[in-house]
C-alpha cells in the first residue's frame, strides 16, 4: 500500500477514534492519550524536527552551491517573496470576502466576558526581523533554530562553494553526502508517519470534541472553506498557468506532504517530508526546491491570513462593530507585511492576529473566542501553507527553464 493512502487510513481512524472516545470513553482517552497518542505523537514529531536544522542547511547551501550566479539566486528568491505577497493578498481578499458573505460572528450568542487573550510576546519591526536575518553567531542560530539566519548563513556557505569551485570541491562533495544522509533518514522516519499521523489526530480530536466544533462551527466552516478554495482555485490555477502542471497531478503527489502536515501542525517540521516529496513526486529541481521550500516555512503563511481574516471579520460581528473597506485595507495591508515581518517568532499566528485586531480597533482578548478551535484549524492551515510553498517552487522551476535551469519533467500521476 502507497505510504500517501497510510496516512490517510491513519489520520481517518485516529479522527474516528477520538470522536468514540470523547463521546463515550473520557476517562478510557486520558489513560491512551497519557500513555499512547501523546508519547507516539511526540516520538514522531522529534524524529522530524530532529531533522529539520540539518537539512535546512545543507540544502539551501547545496541548492545556492548549485545556483552560484548571484543574478540567478537573486532572481529565484525574487519570484518566490514576490509569489508568496501575491498568494498571501489573495487568501485575506477570499477569507475577507467569505467571512463578508457567511456572517460567522452575527447569530449572538458568545461569552464574550469570558474571552480573554494576554499577548505575551511581541512582533518585532520589519527592519529589526531583516537586520536579524544575518546571524552573529551561526551555530546559535542552529542550537536555537532560527530558520531566517540559518537560511542567511547557508546561502553564504553555497555560494562561496560555487565561486570557490575546484577549491572547495570537497566541501561541496559533503554537502551532496550530507543532504543525501538526510534524505535516507527521512525516508525512514516516514514509515512511522502512519502511526504518528494516527496518533496526534486522535490525541487532538479527542481532547477537543464536538463540543469546540459546534460552538464555533461557523467560524470553523468559514476558515477551511476559505482554505480549500484558495488551495483549489488559487495554487491550483497558478500550478496550471504559470506552472504548466496537471493540478489535479500536483494534489495528488503533494497528499503525502499535505497529510503530514495536517497531522504535525508545523511547516518547518515538516519541511524534510514535504522537499522530498516535491523532488521525487513533482519533479522539482533539488536546488530549486532546496531553496525555494525552506525559505516558504519561514514566511510563506497564506492559511495564517486566512484565519486572520476570518477571525477578524468574526470578532467584528460578534461585537457588532462594523468594518469599512478602509479597515478592510488595513487587515490585508497588516496581515500581508506582518508575513514576512514575524518570521520565526513562537506564536506567530496569534501575533499576528493581535496586530491586525489592534490596527482596525477591536479588542485583542475577543482572541480568546476562536482559542478553542485553533489547534484544529492550524492543522488545516499547515497543509495550505507547504502546499504553497510545493506550488511556488513549481512555478519557480518552469520559469528557470528559459534561462537554461534544469528540466521539470511532467509529474507523474502514478505516484
Amino acid at each position: 500500500m502507497k505510504l500517501s493512502i497510510q496516512i490517510i487510513i491513519g489520520l481517518v481512524v485516529g479522527i474516528i477514534v477520538g470522536l468514540l472516545l470523547n463521546i463515550f470513553a473520557a476517562d478510557a482517552f486520558d489513560v491512551l492519550d497519557k500513555y499512547i497518542f501523546s508519547p507516539v505523537g511526540k516520538l514522531f514529531l522529534n524524529l522530524i524536527k530532529m531533522l529539520v536544522v540539518p537539512i535546512v542547511f545543507f540544502s539551501i547551501a547545496l541548492g545556492a552551491a548549485g545556483i552560484g550566479d548571484p543574478k540567478k539566486l537573486g532572481r529565484i528568491g525574487g519570484k518566490t517573496i514576490g509569489y508568496f505577497l501575491v498568494t498571501t493578498s489573495i487568501a485575506l481578499v477570499i477569507a475577507l470576502s467569505l467571512a463578508t458573505l457567511i456572517q460567522p460572528g452575527a447569530g449572538g450568542g458568545f461569552d464574550t466576558e469570558q474571552a480573554n487573550f494576554e499577548e505575551d510576546a511581541e512582533a518585532p519591526p520589519v527592519v529589526d526581523t531583516i537586520l536579524n536575518i544575518i546571524p552573529t553567531n551561526p551555530i546559535d542560530a542552529m542550537a536555537k533554530g532560527d530558520m531566517l539566519q540559518i537560511i542567511a548563513f547557508a546561502i553564504f556557505v553555497g555560494f562561496a562553494v560555487a565561486v570557490l569551485g575546484e577549491k572547495t570541491k570537497a566541501v561541496h562533495r559533503l554537502l551532496e553526502e550530507g543532504n543525501e544522509i538526510l534524505m535516507y533518514l527521512v525516508n525512514i522516519v516516514m514509515i512511522l508517519a502512519p502511526y504518528g499521523a494516527f496518533a496526534l489526530i486522535a490525541s487532538a480530536v479527542g481532547s477537543f470534541g464536538l463540543e469546540a466544533l459546534q460552538a464555533m462551527g461557523l467560524y470553523f466552516g468559514t476558515v477551511v472553506l476559505a482554505l480549500l478554495i484558495h488551495a483549489v482555485l488559487t495554487y491550483g490555477t497558478a500550478v496550471s498557468t504559470l506552472g504548466k502542471m496537471n493540478p489535479l497531478a500536483f494534489f495528488k503527489g503533494f497528499a503525502p506532504a499535505m497529510s503530514v502536515a495536517f497531522s504535525t501542525s508545523s511547516s518547518s517540521g515538516t519541511l524534510p517530508v514535504s522537499m522530498k516529496t516535491a523532488q521525487e513526486n513533482l519533479n522539482v529541481p533539488k536546488q530549486v526546491s532546496s531553496f525555494v521550500q525552506p525559505l516558504g516555512a519561514t514566511i510563506n503563511m497564506d492559511g495564517t491570513a486566512i484565519m486572520q481574516g476570518v477571525a477578524t471579520v468574526f470578532i467584528a460581528q460578534v461585537y457588532a462593530i462594523d468594518l469599512s473597506m478602509a479597515d478592510l485595507v488595513t487587515v490585508v495591508l497588516t496581515a500581508v507585511l506582518a508575513s514576512i515581518g514575524t518570521a520565526g517568532v513562537p506564536g506567530v499566528g496569534l501575533i499576528m492576529l493581535a496586530m491586525v485586531l489592534n490596527q482596525v480597533g477591536l479588542p485583542v482578548e475577543a482572541i480568546g473566542l476562536v482559542l478553542g478551535v485553533d489547534r484544529l484549524l492550524d492543522m488545516t492551515r499547515t497543509a495550505v501553507n507547504i502546499t504553497g510553498d510545493a506550488s511556488c517552487a513549481v512555478i519557480v522551476a518552469k520559469s528557470e527553464e528559459k534561462h537554461g535551469g534544469p528540466q521539470q519533467p511532467q509529474a507523474d500521476l502514478d505516484i
